[in-house]
């Protein structure tokens, strides 16, 4: 079996052998759904330029937080778009971060919003609330994947350490690592010294420079579906992604505050 994400929120009528484990159903804001989308998605108002983290470092408390550089633009459209300020910051901060480190990728924070919203509903799932640190108040851990009805059987290779789960498995944080996936592209993304599939964070980087191994140039459709359908094989979950990722890249060019540049 491929090391790859597993998704929280894999459509339930649609589960492959590749899918994600299915789980209690997400939370829903609204009964709103955006229209169908073509790849790649609207890019969005670009994230302002930021200066990044150089590795090698001390740990760095929340107050230095380099996604924090992006809180004017993530106050501007978090409201609006319905994401969290801190989850905007990590997508807006990834995206620079890829475009310095893998310049012919092309991955946009829409992308990763997209995600996002269709796996946890950007960290709040179960009702929990991203902290000023990118990390939800309560952890989000999937169903143990342990070979039940539409559920890959996948044995513990973590001695439980990131899922609590010393039997099976289990899809951890805002964007659902399983452990083995976690420890291959695991990065600490804000300088706190720690990597954590739980920190959104280090989630958003770690899983864009995924995608963009996956899908080399996700500006071109063809490698952005590549990406999506690595990503998780679920054709209808990938459409519900890019379907979020277009809406959320649309929606913030009509925000007259952010168009400006204000």
């Amino acid at each position: 079996m491929p090391r790859r994400l597993w998704l929280l929120l894999c459509p339930a009528l649609t589960l492959v052998a590749s899918c994600a484990t299915p789980t209690p159903p997400r939370v829903v804001e609204s009964p709103f759904s955006p229209p169908t989308a073509t790849a790649p998605p609207d890019r969005g108002i670009e994230p302002p330029e930021v200066q990044l983290l150089q590795p090698g470092g001390p740990p760095l408390p929340p107050s230095q937080r380099p996604q924090g550089q992006l809180a004017n633009w993530s106050e501007s459209m978090a409201d609006e778009l319905n994401i969290p300020r801190a989850a905007l910051q990590a997508y807006g901060y990834a995206q620079r971060s890829i475009e310095d480190s893998i310049p012919g990728c092309g991955i946009s924070w829409t992308l990763l919003a997209g995600i996002g919203s269709v796996e946890s509903s950007h960290g709040r799932h179960g009702g929990a609330r991203l902290d000023e640190t990118g990390r939800p108040s309560t952890p989000i851990i999937g169903l143990p994947l342990d070979g039940s009805d539409g559920v890959k059987k996948i044995p513990d290779a973590d001695g439980g350490e990131l899922d609590g789960d010393r039997q099976w498995d289990r899809a951890v944080g805002p964007l659902q690592f399983i452990p083995t996936t976690w420890n291959d592209w695991k990065v600490d993304a804000d300088g706190d010294g720690v990597a954590d599939p739980q920190d959104i964070d280090d989630a958003a980087l770690a899983a864009g420079r995924y995608l963009c191994s996956a899908g080399g140039d996700l500006t071109d459709a063809e490698g952005f579906w590549k990406a999506l359908l690595t990503y998780n094989q679920s054709r209808d979950y990938g459409q519900e992604v890019l379907n979020w990722a277009d809406h959320y890249g649309r929606s913030s060019h009509q925000i007259p505050a952010v168009a400006s540049g204000r």
